[in-house]
């Protein structure tokens, strides 16, 4: 009789009778041939008894425990092999139990499709659901302060998992009692996530639900410190507490750090998306986050320069730009990806003559700081009916697009120069293309006016950038296409279909040629505009990329998501090299430092973030705004981090003050052990009100006066 089998094994193995044990073990084939000291060995466990497989401890090994539920039975495998357990009965997972660097066990499983929800099948009896959850419950409320922070964090993955196990063995009432009873200890940060919880109250209702079937498939991540994990593992074996212990095992991946445990400070600072905290894995692969080397040319001062100068004032102009434009090309940045990395563009005459006005512009750029903040222009769109959903402004502030919920695009000119089409295709052959003005000459004056409006589009447009070269705008839209538009002749030139639902942003690269959009169906997508296909699809988020921005390098895409996390994605390969938790809500700004190494993010929470993009930490938040941030920008030198919100305010913050002297030692690094400095009221320069406009863009000029854009709202 297999129970009685198990149970003198438990007795021989109690009373140190190793050898007797290995012995009838043989006889009852209840393990392979080779007995070394590393094999885990796991006893099957009657029900209510948790079953602990253990190895040795010496040779550096880690004591690997399994709980197994109860009608299931494992053969055992050397620690650290490949996957060689086979499933005999119960559950259909195959557990993989590697000990990870400094003895951490990683427990991973590789789920099969099929199988998601057939993992609630093993349960326990459904009135005792809420014994355990609340004995559970009193064991961490009375734990000491050090762990109880950290234990804490199972509360709302237990709760989740403890309810979708009973509706889905049909207890309804028993779920219902359940959720009613417990869904009020959890953080308020997961109201929205308990909202669609509560609806789902019948088993045919878990099967299209996609945030359910997320939540089940992936793990849900907890960081918690050794001693805490032992604590817990204790309690759960001495209550014999399967129900908990199995789901512990089956749906949370327990990421165990050697030290001391974590404060309540430091643990809320991270926690809050979909999923749980980033495995520290996550934020280990090198990310070159340097600058490109700048390509050499000479500056050639124009006349007006030289004759609105002094003899004496002439040096003085030379200096500042060779400092500005000299330094960044001289020198390669260490932290720089290779210069031919990912094909960019050529630079054509047109992009140099415009990178020569930029460096006369940079030479008299403010140079902003506490003392000296910038001037705010802000651009208000008066009865926009229409409903204004996204706007941009060209690099050197002469255009501003805005995207209507009509489905309209309308560019408008800031500057005294009208927007011009150019000419019909006879009219272009009369035109001597040898002239110096041949430029001006293809121009149609007859069409110049100050508003386009662009026709396409057959829903509201969420997203638009300009290219760099101001020659092509993008926009997107809640008809699942990204439209690529013609500023010569204002006409669109190419619509491109890969998302098949709403398409929230879309942003051209530092460079042109490429960009990226994000959309509800979970996924960035990387495209270059001669290519109808996107070239790289990024897969990762749990629900919807709500916005997208790339590094100043152009290697790397920052994707924000409803899931309340920010991924850092490698256009060469497609790989996640960064996962940023700590939101408490859907993402809806992106920025990069002008220096490639920090990226500021912003939500509906009403916090700006901060990260170090080198070390994959959070460095800073920025508490100042009571609504959803939709735009932030830092200053062209990096100074000054703008971000505007719903609240109606523009804030100004002092970045380099937030990012200097960074706490970033190899324990910080290992453990995520971050100590976030209480000074963001320091670190306010200032707050700006309008009147009744929400603040949805931001735009530093080259001479650092910052744009801000808007639509007028009456209630």
């Amino acid at each position: 009789d297999r129970q009685t089998l198990v149970a003198v094994l438990q007795f021989l193995r109690r009373s140190n009778l190793r050898e007797s044990e290995e012995i009838l073990r043989r006889e009852a084939r209840l393990l392979g041939d080779d007995l070394g000291g590393s094999v885990a060995t796991v006893t099957t466990s009657s029900p209510g008894v948790a079953a602990v497989a253990s190895v040795p401890p010496g040779k550096g090994e880690a004591r690997v425990d399994c709980g197994v539920g109860p009608s299931s039975r494992r053969e055992p495998r050397e620690v650290g092999s490949p996957c060689a357990a086979r499933s005999l009965g119960g559950s259909p997972w195959c557990w993989d139990t590697r000990v990870g660097f400094g003895g951490a066990v990683v427990v991973e499983d590789q789920p099969d499709v099929s199988a998601v929800l057939s993992a609630y099948n093993q349960q326990g009896d459904p009135t005792l659901y809420e014994e355990y959850y609340s004995g559970l419950k009193h064991f961490i409320e009375c734990s000491l302060d050090c762990h109880r922070a950290e234990l804490s964090q199972l509360f709302y993955p237990l709760f989740v998992h403890m309810y979708l196990e009973l509706v889905y063995n049909q207890h309804e009432s028993e779920a219902k009692s359940f959720f009613e009873r417990f869904h009020g200890d959890q953080e308020c940060y997961y109201q929205d996530d308990l909202r669609v919880l509560s609806s789902l109250t019948k088993k045919e209702h878990m099967k299209g639900n996609e945030t359910m079937l997320d939540f089940r498939t992936s793990k849900f991540v907890l960081r918690i410190s050794r001693d805490s994990y032992q604590l817990l593992k204790r309690h759960l074996q001495e209550k014999q507490n399967n129900q908990i212990w199995n789901i512990v095992q089956e749906h949370l991946y327990i990421d165990i750090f050697d030290g001391m445990p974590r404060s309540k400070q430091q643990i809320d600072a991270m926690v809050g998306s979909l999923a749980g905290e980033a495995k520290r894995e996550a934020n280990k692969a090198k990310v070159f986050f340097g600058l490109l080397k700048e390509p050499e040319f000479d500056v050639p001062l124009d006349d007006e320069d030289e004759e609105g100068e002094n003899e004496e004032g002439k040096p003085k102009k030379k200096k500042p730009k060779k400092d500005n434009v000299g330094s960044k090309s001289k020198k390669q940045d260490p932290n720089a990806p290779p210069q031919n990395r990912i094909p960019l563009p050529e630079l054509k005459d047109s992009d140099k003559l415009d990178k020569v006005m930029n460096m006369k512009e940079a030479a008299r750029r403010v140079r902003l700081g506490p003392e000296c903040l910038p001037s705010i222009c802000f651009y208000t769109f008066l009865n926009a009916y229409q409903g204004l959903t996204a706007v941009d402004i060209t690099d050197d502030s002469s255009m501003i697009v805005g995207g209507f919920a009509d489905s309209t695009v309308r560019v408008w000119s800031v500057t005294p120069k009208k927007l011009r089409s150019v000419k019909t295709a006879a009219d272009l052959s009369l035109i001597d293309k040898e002239s110096d003005d041949v430029l001006e000459r293809i121009m149609d004056e007859k069409t110049a006016s100050e508003l386009k409006i662009l026709y396409g589009h057959s829903g509201p447009v969420y997203g638009t950038s300009f290219s760099p070269d101001r020659n092509y705008l993008l926009s997107c839209s809640e008809d699942g296409t990204v439209r690529l538009w013609s500023l010569q002749t204002f006409t669109c030139l190419v619509g491109y279909k890969g998302h098949n639902y709403p398409v929230w942003d879309t942003q051209f690269s530092p460079y042109g040629y490429y960009f990226v959009s994000g959309g509800h169906d979970r996924v960035a997508r990387l495209w270059a505009t001669d290519h109808y296909q996107p070239l790289r699809i990024f897969a990762g988020h749990l629900a919807d990329v709500t916005c997208t921005r790339f590094h100043p390098n152009s290697n790397y895409i920052a994707t924000g998501s409803a899931d309340r996390t920010i991924r850092l994605w490698d256009v060469l390969n497609g790989n996640c090299v960064r996962i940023f938790t700590g939101h408490k809500g859907p993402i809806h700004s992106l920025a990069f430092s002008p220096n490639g190494r920090f990226l500021a993010t912003g939500a509906t929470d009403g916090r700006v973030l901060l990260w170090d993009i080198g070390h994959g930490l959070m460095v800073g938040e920025l508490k100042g705004h009571t609504d959803t941030i939709y735009a932030l920008r830092f200053s062209r030198d990096g100074e000054i981090l703008a971000s505007g919100s719903m609240d109606n305010t523009v804030c100004l913050w002092d970045a380099v003050k937030a990012f200097e002297d960074l706490e970033t030692d190899d324990f910080t690094t290992a453990t995520g052990h971050i100590n976030l400095p209480e000074n963001s009221q320091d670190l306010l320069l200032g707050t700006y009100m309008t009147k009744s406009t929400p603040v949805v863009h931001l735009h530093f000029t080259r001479r650092n006066l910052l744009l801000a854009a808007g639509a007028y709202s009456s209630q």
